[in-house]
């Protein structure tokens, strides 16, 4: 009998974010480890949910790679396809927020242990039951993860999965004077489903003159839905033939370094609950009262996990998603 095709896979970077509490009187400042990276935070998003996530990556074989891959597991997430090698170091973040809960990040990377997965290390397997693939701008700084990105996407696709990809762009990750917008622009070309945040959106919209020529040039690879995020403010989503927006959930943000990734992980969460796939997914994009239900979704676990601290460990499970739910109707 075929396995039932239900994992969001996530593919990328995985790393340790070292936050920074605020010191108490006469204290030093001290940093506090937790599990992250993005699309091993989206794993952890989809596994909170209830969902089959699975992580595709590679760890260094360091006290910190241990951390990591206890943590994937601990929360549920598949870790049969991440990979190990001795030749760099798991990768590090300091993040310090300010006093709204938005972040900064000091990344100590390259070198690191997620950047040398190549295409040898993909198992096709990983895509049998595969919905949907996750991918994320921080595993295209280097050519040959670049490179090796693109090879998922196509291999996900091939293998009937939707592919998402939200651009999450931290320019500090970037070679000095580099011009990553060809590099993002080619990842994009094989996404079907695109979130960017309001600056990125911001940044392809000058690459590309103005809003709709961004659009169009989006519509011309795969991609066929685009959100754009904006903290709390409305979604934004638009399609090849209709555009809307959806609302978004007021809390008291306390740090926001996970939030667009529990977007992520409640979305691709609620498109398996819906039975929605790459076969069906122009179906499904022609019902704006779904699309409204999925973001809806989406935008509870982006405002959950803004109120709490960490990236994993502020990933909210199911009965905290619905009660959010149930108490904004």
């Amino acid at each position: 009998m075929t396995a039932a095709r239900n994992a969001i896979v996530c593919f990328g970077e995985a790393l340790i974010d070292f936050l920074a509490l605020p010191a108490s009187a006469g204290e030093p400042r001290h940093f506090v480890e937790f599990a992250g990276g993005a699309p091993a935070n989206v794993s952890a998003a989809v596994a909170r949910l209830g969902g089959n996530a699975r992580f595709v990556g590679m760890l260094g074989v360091d006290m910190f790679g241990e951390f990591l891959m206890s943590q994937l597991r601990t929360f549920g997430v598949d870790t049969r396809y991440t990979v190990h090698t001795s030749a760099a170091r798991t990768a590090l973040a300091f993040v310090s927020l300010d006093s709204e809960g938005e972040r900064s990040f000091s990344f100590y990377r390259p070198p690191a242990a997620d950047l040398l997965f190549r295409e040898e290390h993909f198992d096709p397997q990983c895509f049998a039951d595969a919905v949907a693939l996750h991918v994320c701008s921080n595993s295209l700084t280097e050519a040959e993860i670049a490179a090796t990105t693109l090879v998922g996407m196509r291999l996900a696709r091939e293998h009937g999965a939707l592919v998402s990809m939200d651009l999450n762009l931290r320019p500090s990750l970037w070679p000095e004077g580099f011009d990553a917008a060809p590099r993002l622009w080619d990842a994009l070309a094989e996404a079907d489903i695109i979130k960017l945040c309001r600056s990125e959106a911001d940044f392809l919209i000058r690459r590309a003159g103005h809003h709709n020529a961004m659009l169009q040039r989006l519509w011309r690879g795969h991609a066929r839905c685009v959100l754009i995020t904006n903290g709390g403010q409305p979604v934004r989503w638009y399609t090849r033939e209709s555009s809307g927006e959806a609302p978004t959930f007021r809390v008291n943000v306390t740090d926001t370094t996970a939030a667009g990734d529990a977007f992520v992980g409640a979305l691709l969460t609620r498109l398996v609950e819906r039975g929605v796939s790459a076969q069906n997914f122009d179906a499904w994009l022609s019902d704006e009262a779904a699309i409204a239900d999925a973001l809806r979704h989406a935008a509870a676990g982006g405002a959950l996990a803004a109120t709490r601290n960490g990236a994993f460990a502020a990933m909210p499970d199911r009965n905290q998603l619905d009660q959010l739910l149930h108490a904004n109707p």
